[in-house]
């Protein structure tokens, strides 16, 4: 039942988000050009990420898919509140950051050693929460976490 409430909460949350907190542009790019990219790619790895889950890209919201596959954090809302402290960690500071721990953690107090050895692993990262991911898809995924540690 938690599960559902915090899902209903991000799903109530991520329209208006998009529309009025997230500046950035839509990234011209479908899944199957994602599919298009070599297999080892940034770009390869988010088009497998989205079919692999069910999932399309959401505009506005691409970087947060790509957390995902550069961290290897997976979609259960406890991996999502988890993914969110680890950005934390990271250095990065967000409305949506902060709504999410605020509103999650209590609902899933068992996860506590869980949320701070991501908080961990983000902060032994170097910072790259603000990079431009559009124009790093034909990188391989490897490179990217080997030069930024994650």
């Amino acid at each position: 039942m938690k599960d559902y409430i915090i899902e209903k909460m991000y799903e109530w949350s991520r329209k208006p988000y998009q529309k009025y907190f997230k500046k950035s542009i839509p990234w011209e790019i479908d899944k199957d050009e994602l599919l298009q990219y070599p297999v080892d790619s940034l770009g390869f790895g988010l088009g497998n990420f989205l079919d692999k889950n069910h999932f399309d890209i959401q505009p506005k919201l691409e970087d947060h898919d790509i957390i995902h596959v550069l961290t290897n954090t997976g979609i259960s809302v406890a991996d999502e509140i988890g993914m969110q402290y680890y950005l934390l960690g990271n250095g990065k500071r967000s409305l949506y950051l902060f709504m999410v721990i605020l509103s999650g953690t209590p609902f899933y107090l068992r996860h506590i050693n869980y949320f701070f050895q991501q908080y961990k692993r983000g902060k032994q990262a170097l910072p790259f929460h603000y990079l431009d991911f559009s124009k790093m898809l034909s990188i391989s995924i490897q490179s990217i976490q080997k030069t930024f540690k994650i």
